[in-house]
């Protein structure tokens, strides 16, 4: 039996109504050998139906259809665009706020159903899009809790937050007369192809996506460096730009190679010395969570590679994460120790993917 083909049983290819399945027109069929069952035809199951019956061939399927879904997660989901540097489902949010927008905050589950409108993969995707928007406070003026990019903590239920533009999202992003439209998944309404962004907001914000056989991790980018390297750009002078993280911390950027792939950041919590005993974590890697980061330090005690009597977690808006050592231990050993064995240093890979043209392409940061 060859690898693309599976035995099904008899009685249930016969459950097939495959006289009446849509035939193929431009299939050439001799009528008549149809008739003596010499040369049957199956209509669009014909590729998928060879010889015996009773095998039912995969290799239609995955070679089609797998590549049709591919397509469509690289480009309609996972992957941004270079022109406004926002996914789909980012777009089509901003989009309906724009719509929505009187000045004042509107709930947020209104504002998830009205996107509801464009994207047809449902609320949750569209709540998940929007917070994130949210967290990185350029777009989206937030009101109520919005979770916590320190802790990991969620946000509070959709009907509990508020939410609107900034005037910042409503004079840079969007200009109507300039945009180009196209009919929403149910032909009902327009959205945007492309926002009209006159700001390098994907650098700004940064963004990270899986899809399938590719993915895009754009690191984020100081707001005031970007306007300085946009006016060089106008100048003619040279310039370089390089990752600023929301969650503090340090940052080795020798290796970045402009955000190409094969690039590499090395990042490393902040660690000051309080006393003989006492250590505080007041920045974190990016990427990275307290709840993370202890257990990671946990971890690393249990292993014994590291030798520690309490932790203590008060981050609220600000990271401090206490850490007591027993007496007699070197606080700067336990700081070595932390960088060595825990998630205090890591190493993240940017891969500068965007669609340009309707396909992915990889770019630096600097063609960006």
């Amino acid at each position: 039996m060859d690898e693309d083909d599976i035995i099904i049983n008899e009685t249930e290819i016969e459950e097939y109504d495959l006289e009446e399945a849509p035939v193929d027109e431009d299939a050439a069929v001799d009528e008549d050998a149809s008739e003596d069952g010499e040369n049957p035809s199956f209509g669009k199951y014909e590729r998928l139906l060879s010889g015996d019956s009773r095998r039912f061939k995969l290799s239609g399927m995955f070679k089609n259809w797998f590549l049709d879904y591919s397509s469509y997660v690289i480009l309609q989901r996972a992957v941004p665009h270079i022109v406004d540097g926002l996914k789909p489902v980012q777009r089509r949010v901003l989009h309906a706020m724009y719509r929505m927008d009187d000045g004042n905050y509107t709930k947020v589950a209104n504002i998830v159903g009205q996107a509801m409108q464009y994207h047809p993969h449902g609320d949750a995707s569209i709540l998940g899009a929007l917070v994130q928007l949210g967290q990185k406070g350029l777009l989206i003026d937030c009101q109520g809790n919005w979770g916590n990019i320190f802790t990991g903590d969620s946000n509070a239920a959709p009907r509990y937050i508020e939410a609107r533009l900034t005037k910042f999202a409503k004079e840079v992003v969007f200009d109507p007369e300039i945009t180009n439209w196209m009919n929403s998944y149910d032909g009902r309404n327009q959205e945007p192809i492309e926002l009209p962004v006159r700001f390098p907001l994907l650098l700004a914000q940064g963004t990270e996506g899986i899809a399938v056989g590719m993915a895009s991790k754009i690191l984020p980018h100081n707001f005031n460096e970007l306007l300085d390297a946009s006016i060089k750009i106008l100048e003619g002078k040279p310039y370089e730009i390089y990752p600023d993280f929301p969650t503090g911390g340090l940052a080795d950027c020798s290796k970045y190679n402009k955000g190409r792939r094969g690039g590499s950041v090395k990042v490393r919590a902040r660690i000051e010395k309080i006393d003989r005993n006492t250590i505080a974590i007041t920045e974190i890697p990016y990427g990275k969570t307290t709840h993370a980061l202890i257990d990671s330090i946990l971890k690393a005690r249990d292993k014994g590679k590291i030798k520690i009597k309490k932790i203590e977690d008060m981050t609220t808006d600000k990271v401090d994460i206490l850490i007591h050592i027993p007496a007699g231990m070197s606080p700067d050993k336990t700081i070595d120790a932390l960088y060595a064995f825990t998630d205090c240093e890591c190493n993240i890979a940017p891969n500068a993917c965007v669609i340009k043209d309707n396909k992915p392409e990889f770019y630096s940061v600097n063609d960006i």
